[in-house]
Parts: C-alpha cells; sequence; structure tokens
C-alpha cells in the first residue's frame, strides 16, 4: 500500500477501496496523496503540477511506453486529462463516453456510453469533444454533447440520475466542458455562442449532487428586451447591451469550459465567451460593452448569486472568450502576499485577480498582439488600437479567434512558481462580408464575420475572390519578423510579468499543440501535433526528452503512482478546432497515422509505443458527370463555405474528404446531407437549413473539386 493511501485511512478513515471516494477533506490534503489526480488539474487549485518526483529531470531520459487502452470511437478529437483515484483511472471522449481503467495495466473496468441525441452533434462548434469528468463520492460526472449531465456510479459504470440542462432545444446549445463540483452541488455550462444566425444565451446550471434536482441558474446575458430578468444581476447587464436589439440574437456568452471553485470562499468561478453576434452593429448603434460577455465571474455556489465580475473584453468584437483555464495560487503582488485566480486570456494579456474581490491586480501581455496596447490599470480596460477596427476593412489582427491561449491547460508549477503556457501567436484576417464586398453573408460560426487564417496554405488572391480585398501574403510576412503563424510553449512569471524561457513547436501552419504539465521532478510535459511527448526541465526550459507516439495530442498529460510506481498518461487524438481551418498539417501525426483515439501510459524503463496503422489516402475515384450549371457550382460553392467547411476540408482531415466520395455515397448524398442517412457517425440531417436545390447546388460544388482533383491525379508522373 502506498503511504499516502495509509495516511488516508488512518488519519480521515475512508476505504481507499471504495472507487471514487473523493470529498472535500480529502481534495484539500491533495498534496498529501500525490498518487492521485483527483481534478481535471489534479488539485483543488487547478494547477496542473503533481507532488510527484520519482521520474525527474535526472532520469526522464528513461520514459517509455506502458500501456494503451483504445477508446474505440468515432475518431475525433480528444481533449480529456484523465483523472485516477485509488488505482482507477476515469476519463471521457468524444459524445461524453466515459471509461475506467486499471491504472496500472489499462484493464478496462467499464464503459459508459450517454446515448447522445446524434441531431445535436452538429451543434458543437469544434468537434464532438469532451474535456473531461468530475468523480466525487463515488459518483463520475459527465456531461454529454447533447446537454445532459449524468451521474454514474463509480464502481458498476451504471448511471445513477440524468438532468437535461439545455433550456430550449431548438437554439444550438451542445455541452463540451467538463462539471465542477462545488459545494453541495454539481454545477455544467454549455456552448453554442458561434452558432446559428443568432446563436444562443449562455448560463449555467448547478444540480443537486445525489438527486440531480436542479438548484439554481445563472444567465450571463440579458433577455430580449421586455422580458423578465431570471436573476437580477441582469438588470445591471441589459444597460450594457442596445435597448433596440431583436430576439433572435440571444447575445452568447456561454461558459464552455474553465471552471475553478474555492471551498474556503464557497465560491464559484467561470469564464464567459464572445458576445453575439461579432459584429455588434447589428443590435442596434450603441456600442456598449455587452455584459457579461468575456467575463470571469464569481458565484457564490450555494445561492448561484454573483459576488463579483470582471470583463476582460468590453465590446467583444473578436471573439476573446474568457473560458481559459483558471488556476487558483497565492504570490506575492507588490511585495504583499494575495490569494488570486490567474488567466492566460484569449485575448493575449495574463490576468491576476484578487480571488475574493475581483480587484484587477496585473494584466500583461504574454504574447504578441496589435489589437490593443496595454490595459489601463485603473478602468480595468484594454486600449485599443486602430487595427482592432475591422469593420467595413478587412484587418491582419494579432492574437487570432483562437486567440493567444485557448481552452488548453496552462499548468502552474508549486515549484518553480512559473506559468507554463501553450501560446499560439497567430493572426486572423477579420472580414466584414457585409460591407467588404464578398460573396458570402454569412459564414456558420462566425455570423456576418469571416476569420481567415493567413498560414502557408493561404492564398490572398482566392480569399479576395470569395471574400472582397484582404491583406496579400507581403503585407502579412512585412507586419512581423517571424513567421505569422507559430506556436510555443512559454514558462511565465506572473510575479515578475515576464517571460523565462521558450520553444517554437510548430510553424507556418498550426500544430494544435497540447496542453501542459508539470512536476516536482522538476519537468514539463506537453504533446505535439506532430504526435510526440515533449519534456523540458522546469527550471530553465531544456529539452530533456522526445518521445513518439504517432498520435495527435492536444489534451494536457497528467502523472499518478499505483504501488510506488510512478505513470505519465495522456489521452490522443485528432480533431478539436483542427477540423475546422484548413486540412491536417503536413508534419500532423494525424497525416501520416490513422487517427487511433487512445490512452497512452509511460513509465521509467519503458520500451517504444506502438505506432497506430499507417494512414493510406484513397486515390480520387473518377466523379460522375457533372450536369450542373456554372451559376448552380457557384452557388454550391457558397453554400459549402457557409455552411459545411466548419468541419469538411477538401484534403486530408478527420472528416470525410468529400471529393473522394464513391458512386453509393453520390447516389445516396441528398439522404445523407438533408436526412441525415449517416447520423449514427457524426453527420447530421441539414434539411431545417438546406433545400433540395442547396444540396443539388453543394452536390454540384463538390462533383466539379472532385474532377479537377481526379484530372491532376491522372496526369501526374507515376511514382518512380
Amino acid at each position: 500500500m502506498c503511504a499516502g493511501v495509509a495516511v488516508l485511512t488512518s488519519s480521515l478513515g475512508l476505504a481507499a477501496t471504495v472507487p471514487g471516494n473523493v470529498d472535500t477533506a480529502r481534495l484539500q490534503a491533495a498534496d498529501t496523496e500525490p498518487q492521485n489526480w483527483f481534478t481535471g488539474g489534479r488539485d483543488k487549485d487547478g494547477t496542473y503540477f503533481s507532488p510527484l518526483k520519482t521520474i525527474n529531470a535526472d532520469n526522464v531520459k528513461e520514459l517509455g511506453f506502458a500501456w494503451s487502452y483504445d477508446l474505440g470511437e468515432p475518431q475525433r478529437g480528444q481533449e480529456a486529462t484523465p483523472l485516477v483515484i485509488d488505482g482507477v483511472m476515469y476519463t471521457s471522449g468524444t459524445w461524453g463516453y466515459v471509461y475506467a481503467v486499471d491504472a496500472a495495466t489499462g484493464k478496462e473496468r467499464w464503459r459508459y456510453d450517454p446515448k447522445a441525441d446524434s441531431f445535436m452533434a452538429r451543434n458543437p462548434c469544434c468537434d464532438l469533444v469532451n474535456r473531461g469528468v468530475a468523480v466525487w463520492k463515488g459518483k463520475v460526472f459527465v456531461a454529454s454533447v447533447d446537454g445532459r449531465l449524468h451521474a454514474i456510479d463509480a464502481a458498476s459504470g451504471k448511471k445513477l440520475w440524468e438532468a437535461d440542462t439545455i433550456v430550449d432545444r431548438k437554439l444550438p446549445y451542445s455541452s463540451t466542458g467538463a462539471p465542477q463540483i462545488a459545494g453541495s452541488v454539481v454545477v455544467i455550462g454549455n456552448s453554442g455562442a458561434d452558432m446559428g444566425h443568432g446563436a444562443v444565451r449562455g448560463y449555467i446550471s448547478a444540480y443537486d449532487l445525489e438527486t440531480g434536482a436542479l438548484k439554481w441558474r445563472f444567465f450571463t446575458v440579458p433577455p430580449a428586451v421586455g422580458q423578465p430578468y431570471e436573476n437580477p444581476e441582469l438588470a445591471a447587464a441589459d444597460k450594457t447591451w442596445d435597448p433596440q436589439r431583436k430576439p433572435e440574437f440571444k447575445g452568447g456568452a456561454t461558459a464552455w469550459d474553465g471552471f475553478a471553485y474555492d471551498a474556503k470562499l464557497n465560491l464559484l468561478y467561470f469564464g464567459t465567451a464572445n458576445a453575439a453576434p461579432y459584429d455588434l452593429r447589428q443590435l442596434g448603434p450603441k456600442q456598449l460593452d455587452s455584459l457579461y460577455a468575456t467575463c470571469i465571474i464569481a458565484v457564490d455556489a450555494t445561492t448561484g448569486r454573483m459576488a463579483w465580475y470582471y470583463q476582460e473584453t468590453p465590446h467583444d468584437s473578436w471573439d476573446y472568450d474568457a473560458v481559459q483555464k483558471m488556476v487558483l495560487a497565492d504570490i506575492t503582488v507588490d511585495g504583499a502576499p494575495r490569494s488570486v485566480i490567474m488567466q492566460a486570456s484569449k485575448n493575449a494579456f495574463f490576468y491576476v485577480l484578487d480571488r475574493k474581490t475581483g480587484k484587477l491586480l496585473s494584466a500583461k501581455d504574454y504574447a504578441f498582439m496589435n489589437w490593443a496596447t496595454h490595459v489601463d490599470m485603473k478602468t480595468g480596460r484594454p486600449v485599443t488600437t486602430p487595427q482592432s477596427d475591422w469593420y467595413n476593412t478587412a484587418k491582419l489582427t494579432y492574437p487570432s479567434w483562437f486567440g493567444s491561449h485557448t481552452w488548453n491547460p496552462m499548468s502552474y508549477s508549486l515549484q518553480t512558481h512559473l506559468a507554463y503556457i501553450p501560446v499560439i501567436d497567430v493572426p486572423t484576417i477579420w472580414v466584414d462580408l457585409l460591407h467588404n464586398g464578398s460573396k458570402l453573408k454569412y459564414v456558420e460560426g462566425f455570423f456576418t464575420v469571416q476569420g481567415i487564417i493567413p498560414d502557408d496554405t493561404y492564398d490572398s488572391k482566392d480569399a479576395t475572390r470569395l471574400f472582397g480585398p484582404v491583406p496579400d501574403e507581403q503585407a502579412i510576412k512585412a507586419a512581423r519578423h517571424v513567421k505569422p503563424v507559430r506556436e510555443l510553449i512559454r514558462a511565465w512569471d506572473p510575479v515578475a510579468q515576464k517571460v523565462v524561457w521558450e520553444h517554437e513547436t510548430s510553424s507556418g501552419i498550426r500544430g494544435y499543440d497540447g496542453g501542459v504539465m508539470s512536476t516536482a521532478g522538476n519537468l514539463v510535459f506537453q504533446g505535439r501535433g506532430s504526435g510526440e511527448l515533449w519534456v523540458y526541465a522546469a527550471d530553465t526550459g531544456k529539452e530533456l526528452k522526445v518521445i513518439k507516439t504517432g498520435s495527435h495530442i492536444m489534451a494536457a498529460p497528467m502523472t499518478y503512482s499505483v504501488n510506488g510506481e510512478q505513470y505519465v498518461a495522456v489521452q490522443v487524438g485528432y480533431g478539436g478546432t483542427a477540423i475546422t481551418v484548413a486540412p491536417i498539417p503536413p508534419s500532423s501525426a494525424a497525416l501520416k497515422y490513422q487517427n487511433t483515439n487512445r490512452i497512452i501510459a509511460f513509465k521509467l524503463g519503458g520500451g517504444a509505443v506502438p505506432m497506430p496503422p499507417a494512414r493510406t489516402e484513397p486515390t480520387f475515384p473518377k466523379p460522375p458527370e457533372q450536369k450542373a450549371t456554372q451559376a448552380q457550382i457557384a452557388a454550391g460553392e457558397v453554400i459549402f463555405i457557409e455552411q459545411c467547411t466548419r468541419c469538411h476540408q477538401l484534403g486530408p482531415s478527420t472528416t470525410p474528404d468529400l471529393r473522394k466520395l464513391n458512386d453509393g455515397l453520390h447516389v445516396a448524398f441528398k439522404d445523407i446531407l438533408l436526412r441525415g442517412a449517416l447520423a449514427p457517425a457524426g453527420m447530421e440531417r441539414f434539411n431545417d437549413i438546406l433545400s433540395d436545390k442547396d444540396a443539388d447546388n453543394v452536390h454540384a460544388y463538390l462533383i466539379e473539386q472532385s474532377w479537377i482533383a481526379y484530372r491532376a491525379q491522372q496526369s501526374a508522373p507515376a511514382p518512380k
């Protein structure tokens, strides 16, 4: 028996043999049980830091494969960090599947199918992902993609209760985040602030841990003009939204990730997403702040009443959600100890707030930006630049709608007192579709705006053809002395507010690198889109170990021990936001190997990781005869960009390359697109949005693209 478990059993009187037996006392004393990983971020503070140090900077070169577990799902994105409690690993996958496996061997104990509504599979902006589970007093909690909260028996995997968390199922709501335990309730938010013509209205819901009864709900933006306020805080928010707004605009500000809880203060913290629509001029002539979008909000976990808020990006027009993972810490600010909450925000500022009052203590840019110059410490507001104003004229703006940091967790080391941030150094070309001479007037996921990423695949002439005048390649390169699109890992000192060390991890095309974990062994772990797990010295950033896995890594790694043996584990699989932008990058493991969703565990003395089967790209079959007119093909291109490119790219991706449809799929095309013939695979029906004529035009466009690719293939020289 591990020493930590012995201490637990004797001092707290809890039987470690009861699966998932976590409570407040045990979580508060998490550092005395370093063998466990209790929450998404391991501890009560969400640090993604482990006190374990059997694996350390001196011996990490011996780290190798221990075991793997095949999740057996649709091959989509994996974003969860597993939990380990008393030798059992709990995690979630696509749709909201839940798994319990033996943490020493990877042998399955049980798996849970949430039986999610496949129609809602098209609602997430960014794949059928799920960011994890919560475990508490013998129960495992997960939110399935269709917005139902499930309580599962940790011992058997049987459902104990479920709650429908969605207030209006006619709107494009979904749930992809991990639940948060807060006192006597479990809390979950939702997503959808980018979806539909009017988006959704954000809120969080709190449920009784034992029964699933709704205890309270907090809405983040006011209701339609003239409607009653569900919570009193909305009266103040209403003054910051245009009073002439139309009821079809729901406001956005969803809470889709990044919760935290302070048990001593009984405060639940959460971030809110972008305001909706992006072009707030559509709401009316007044240019107001749009509370409580892009805020960090603290609410009393018992009552659901707001204690404080801080808005990071007033009048958000850049998709700068404030939902990134938050870390609770005790640090020195201006020479005095403070209990703080820290966040590396999407908008490129690293915020440090007093977690009792919400007072802004520091806000320094941790990544390149040109949308603002600084945060005014008196008002707490960012000071914007002319480059941030994309109204009427396309602008190259840093950071992009990805943000300088998104959902991928950062880690805060209690040893070095540095935050390790997966940084996205990428711009967006923001295009006003209504005023820039665009052929398109709407793009699903962007409303009446387009956010173009000018990576190595960027073609300014083609973009101008579709969207009106945009910056050319030369102008983009001239804006920086480095590649315009790259990713880094940065070690950030939140007290000195400076970068201590950094490494560039991908360049030219986004690699969709993963979250970060640090340990007391003076180690920092991060997975990359290239399929490698990288290990650095936490103090200096020295590269210590690279392990090839053959699988794209987006999620943050974690570590635990069983019977004195320390393991590192990570969940792998390509997808998420990656499928919404461009085909799989050439450097990605997902291009070389099949996208096998799995958990991989490592230990000292382990061997090489078994590679997934090689990915083979089928050749382009001869397409059917093109019978459509050029006008129909052009109309189909517009519809395809508006509605389909959020998931389908014409190139290697996690979703099918629709230029490679076989004869049977061509025949069934309208049944698939309009009537959901392939709904179980995640391709739901679109007959509520598209007509028969629309479907015919999209099909004509794909046939045209198929012929272009087929002719190029046939004329290419034979391989030597």
